[in-house]
C-alpha cells in the first residue's frame, strides 16, 4: 500500500523537526496527525475558544491540500485536558466546522499533551473521496 505525506504552506521545517506529517493519505483516506490550536507562530494561546478553532483550522488547511474540507471527516478522536470545563465550548465549535452525518466521534479526558498549554488535541481520518 502507497503512502504520501501532505504538508500545507508553511508546516513542512516544523513537522520534520519532530519526524512527522501533518497527513497522510492512503487506502482512500486521509489520516491527520493529532492537531492543537496553536497559533502559526507556534505560540499556545490562552482562551479555550482560540485555541479550539485554530486547530479546526489548522484541520482544514490539511484537508484542503488534498481538495477536502471538513464534510469529509468520517472519524474524529479528541483528548482533552479538563474536559469537563470546556466540552460544551468544544461541542458548539465542533458543530460549525461537521455536519450531518457527523462523523463518529470519541473524546478522551488526559493528564497532559505534548504542547505546553494545549487543552485540545484533534485526530482525524477522512474519506478522500468526499
Amino acid at each position: 500500500m502507497s503512502k504520501t505525506a501532505i504538508f500545507p504552506p508553511g508546516s513542512r521545517e516544523q513537522a520534520q523537526q519532530i519526524k512527522v506529517s501533518p497527513g497522510i493519505v492512503s487506502g482512500g483516506h486521509v489520516f491527520l496527525t493529532g492537531m492543537t490550536g496553536s497559533r502559526p507562530d507556534g505560540s499556545m494561546p490562552d482562551d479555550p475558544e482560540e485555541q479550539i478553532r485554530s486547530a479546526f483550522e489548522k484541520i482544514g488547511a490539511v484537508l484542503a491540500e488534498r481538495g477536502l474540507t471538513h464534510d469529509a471527516i468520517v472519524e474524529m478522536t479528541t483528548y482533552h485536558i479538563g474536559i469537563h470545563q470546556h466540552f460544551d465550548l468544544f461541542n458548539e465549535i465542533r458543530g460549525q466546522y461537521v455536519g450531518d452525518p457527523f462523523p463518529a466521534w470519541t473524546a478522551v479526558e488526559v493528564a497532559g499533551l505534548r504542547r505546553a498549554g494545549a487543552i485540545v488535541e484533534i485526530r482525524i481520518i477522512a474519506e478522500l473521496t468526499s
